[in-house]
């Protein structure tokens, strides 16, 4: 989890959404490692666990990494969680919850659903608050930065 804070410190700096994910595979080997970059890739499915799919995938050959284990530092979204399934991870590993669009029991809970074909086991809460600091951080920051910004007015 601490390589995936320091990817989401790399989003940070890049300007994106401080989130970051790694993924090992089952000897614990470094597959991936990503950081969300929805901005600057203009890319709605830029999120940190995406990106990491893919590169994992590209490095493994496959599109399956069975026994790999994904560590993000905020709890997967629906579209993140569903490509994880997909992807047949054996587990995941969140740090902070996602009272707004988490997908592993905040909102729904995607690997629980017993009509899906795969069930990824899922772990929450490891560094939950290093992890939650750092995106508590960022939007705090993010909410002073656009008050102090004069209103713009039609003329």
């Amino acid at each position: 989890m601490r390589l995936a804070l320091e990817q989401a410190c790399l989003a940070q700096e890049a300007g994106e959404v401080p989130v970051g994910a790694v993924i090992v595979d089952v000897n614990g080997v470094l597959l991936a490692s990503a950081f969300n970059r929805t901005i600057q890739d203009h890319d709605p499915t830029g999120h940190a666990e995406v990106v990491a799919l893919r590169n994992a995938a590209k490095k493994s050959g496959n599109h399956r990494l069975p026994g790999a284990t994904l560590y993000v530092t905020l709890e997967p979204c629906v579209m993140c969680m569903g490509a994880m399934m997909h992807a047949r991870l054996a587990r995941v590993v969140f740090g902070a919850p996602d009272p707004k669009t988490g997908a592993c029991g905040s909102v729904i809970n995607l690997p629980s659903e017993s009509r899906l074909n795969h069930h990824t086991r899922v772990e929450g809460g490891v560094l939950a608050h290093e992890c939650g600091e750092i995106l508590r951080n960022f939007f705090k920051r993010r909410r002073v930065k656009e008050s102090q910004i004069e209103p713009q007015y039609n003329r």
